[in-house]
């Protein structure tokens, strides 16, 4: 047993050694500022700009470059020029001067391109501190996050492959309308809700009692297909059945909430949090769908996260690009609610410009300790088509008398 004096020693030994290394991290942090954002163009990224897989960097003087994945070319100039010259361990103050500095509230896709560069300052803020951003972002509060999968490799039948599905250590298989075809393909909503009823029944013999299924309409049947359908699955116990209807009017739900008893899930078309507050307050959904970048962000999932904690929704988040994903693990094991992510077949994906990314085995996204997100970029393997040097600012910029950010 220590001493009373050995005690005291060792306590302020390791409050100095505190103290320094606080001291050396709030130096770096304040020393730096952005000076470059570069755009990559990724050729496996989809042509969607809100599952764009494109690659930005933020550089600092400080000789420390964040990574981050979203946007198009013209929507992450508009963000880049807006943060040249400042602080980037600023983030959240950042994020709303690029959120508000036009004015008018960005549209989905502009948000999405925000989301890359706000990923790309929590990877400068986490190598500066030498922490991974769980860390930054208060902690795990969970040893890995389960994993459900969307088109697991076919083993010939949809009972097989859901079987191989659990079997891989996946929490739940996910699957789609049965009738899916080529572009401009006739789509039967009576037949199809039939067909995928029998399919159903298939994959729900095929993962067993003790395992999870989940379907996506893909906002494809007309309302009363929908509701027949939900109906309809309901002896079979899906985890969630998704974008049941369009998503343009998100008051549809609540006459749906009075109609099926399936749980739902809804929001791979929204963004931030004021696009889907009101379903998630209203509780008519029981899992949202929103994910990275397309909500803005790391800053902004976490919002998400706690707005769904308090209302007792779950996280289902949509995949985007491995960056994203990636992202997506840190906030996830920084978040308290019920969660699950989604991962595209069987977890393994072809990254040539990514050396180390997002780390997955048996079914589950597993957190690690490398600062920052834990990415490494090749860019040799991307062309680079967007590099911005210079701070713009195209209308003024108000504050409130302690110095946040308001509207001009």
């Amino acid at each position: 047993m220590l001493s009373r004096r050995s005690f005291l020693k060792a306590s302020l030994q390791a409050a100095i050694a505190g103290s320094a290394l606080l001291a050396k991290a709030n130096a770096a942090l304040k020393k730096m500022k952005i000076t470059r954002v570069r755009f990559y163009e990724n050729p496996d990224s989809r042509p969607i700009f809100n599952q764009s897989m494109h690659v930005i960097t933020v550089e600092t003087d400080a000789g420390i470059t964040g990574i981050g994945e979203g946007g198009m070319a013209d929507s992450v100039k508009q963000c880049a020029e807006l943060i040249i010259g400042q602080d980037p361990s600023r983030i959240e103050h950042l994020w709303q001067h690029m959120y508000r500095a036009y004015f008018y509230p960005p549209g989905r896709e502009k948000i999405h391109a925000q989301g890359g560069i706000d990923m790309a300052l929590w990877d400068i803020k986490g190598k500066a501190l030498d922490v991974p951003v769980w860390e930054l972002l208060g902690g795990r509060t969970r040893d890995y996050i389960e994993c459900y999968s969307t088109g697991f490799p076919n083993k010939g039948n949809l009972r097989d492959t859901a079987r191989a599905c659990m079997q891989a250590g996946f929490r739940a298989f996910r699957t789609g309308l049965a009738g899916a075809g080529q572009n401009g393909a006739v789509f039967d909503n009576r037949r199809m809700v039939d067909r995928t009823v029998e399919e159903c029944k298939q994959i729900r013999e095929g993962v067993g009692p003790d395992g999870d299924w989940a379907i996506d309409y893909h906002t494809r049947v007309d309302f009363a297909d929908a509701v027949r359908l939900s109906q309809a699955l309901e002896p079979l116990k899906p985890l969630f059945c998704e974008d049941i209807v369009r998503s343009e009017n998100k008051a549809v739900y609540k006459s749906i909430r009075q109609m099926v008893k399936v749980p739902l899930a809804v929001g791979e078309h929204f963004a931030d949090k004021w696009d889907l507050n009101e379903l998630v307050e209203q509780h008519l959904l029981d899992f949202l769908r929103v994910t990275l970048p397309n909500t803005g962000g790391i800053t902004e999932m976490m919002k998400i996260a706690a707005l769904c904690e308090t209302h007792y929704v779950g996280l289902t988040p949509h995949f985007t690009g491995p960056i994203a994903q990636t992202a997506l693990v840190h906030v996830l094991c920084a978040s308290s609610g019920a969660a699950l992510m989604e991962v595209r077949g069987d977890g393994s994906w072809n990254l040539p410009h990514l050396p180390k990314a997002f780390d997955f085995k048996d079914g589950k996204m597993w957190p690690n300790s490398r600062p920052g997100l834990g990415v490494e970029l090749d860019t040799s393997k991307l062309k680079m088509v967007g590099e911005y040097t210079q701070y713009s600012q195209p209308i003024p910029l108000y504050k409130r008398p302690d110095g946040s950010v308001t509207n001009w």
